[in-house]
């Protein structure tokens, strides 16, 4: 009869290790809950216009709605299914908790870009900058945990600071507003320059027919005074748009001004007096943007 126990008891303790090893190995959560079941169906099955189905039954059911409303956009997006997946996020993100609000976000922003509502993107990576600005961005904390094909690393406000300039600036460039794109690139160039971004710099100043500055920028490049110089990818880049300056090597730069911002714009230019504002001692409050006093009014209007 022991002997029989026994056998059972390392039965089960050996199914639930099979099991336990079966859910580390496709990522899956455990449990047999709605949002469980849409997962194996998305990550195992491969099956994603169920898996939509079965996201949609765990909201319904208030089964780890923040994960079920993020992971069910990004599958209909993979599926074209943006419009709607914009939708849904709008329509239930109320129903999320406030620390998933800033991951709905960045995934509505995939989204505008995908069907290619730049104001819209363009809006929204402001709205983020505010919060940076405000001291709410990571939930108050310092730093936040993000993945990357399944691999988590620490991501600094800093460094969320210039990824989003990076997009507002190349939002900018799509909508062919390369003044107030120059301004946002040399923002994030003065918070963490890379070579990428010196890229789309040099590209504005093109534009404008500054092509002594361009080169300039495209030198530091070339150089490699910038981080992600040694990057084949941006250093392919830096020497094709070198050789497209070749032809101007000596065109005198225009002088004239690229043009009075508008008031959206005079947005970017506050960002002046934010970096003015950096500091690496940590607050109470949070971080990095302390008083702003000039620009506070248009930042919350």
């Amino acid at each position: 009869m022991k002997g029989s126990l026994k056998m059972i008891n390392c039965q089960r303790k050996s199914e639930k290790e099979e099991s336990n090893s079966y859910h580390v190995t496709h990522k899956l959560p455990p449990g047999d809950s709605p949002y469980v079941r849409a997962k194996h169906v998305q990550l195992v099955e491969k099956d994603p216009d169920t898996a939509i189905v079965l996201f949609w039954k765990a909201i319904n059911a208030g089964d780890r709605v923040d994960s079920a409303l993020k992971d069910m956009a990004v599958v209909m997006k993979q599926q074209d299914r943006a419009e709607e997946a914009i939708e849904a996020i709008n329509s239930f993100r109320h129903y999320c908790s406030k620390q998933a609000q800033e991951s709905l976000d960045n995934v509505l922003i995939d989204l505008y870009k995908k069907c290619g509502k730049l104001e819209e993107q363009i809006e929204l990576l402001k709205q983020k900058l505010r919060m940076i600005y405000q001291g709410e961005a990571f939930n108050g904390k310092p730093t936040k945990t993000a993945r990357s094909h399944g691999r988590k690393f620490q991501v600094t406000v800093k460094q969320e600071t210039c990824r989003i300039l990076g997009n507002l600036g190349w939002a900018y460039m799509q909508q062919k507003n390369f003044a107030a794109a120059e301004v946002v690139y040399r923002k994030a160039q003065q918070i963490d320059p890379d070579a990428n971004k010196a890229c789309n710099l040099c590209l504005c100043l093109i534009n404008h027919a500054r092509y002594v500055e361009a080169r300039s920028v495209l030198e530091d490049v070339l150089q490699g005074k910038i981080l992600g110089s040694d990057d084949p990818k941006s250093r392919n880049r830096a020497k094709e748009l070198m050789k497209e300056l070749e032809p101007s090597q000596h065109a005198v730069s225009s002088s004239s001004s690229p043009g009075r911002l508008s008031f959206e714009d005079a947005f970017v230019e506050g960002l002046d007096q934010l970096m003015n504002q950096w500091t690496l001692v940590r607050s109470r409050r949070l971080p990095i943007f302390e008083e702003i006093t000039p620009y506070r009014d248009q930042l919350a209007s």
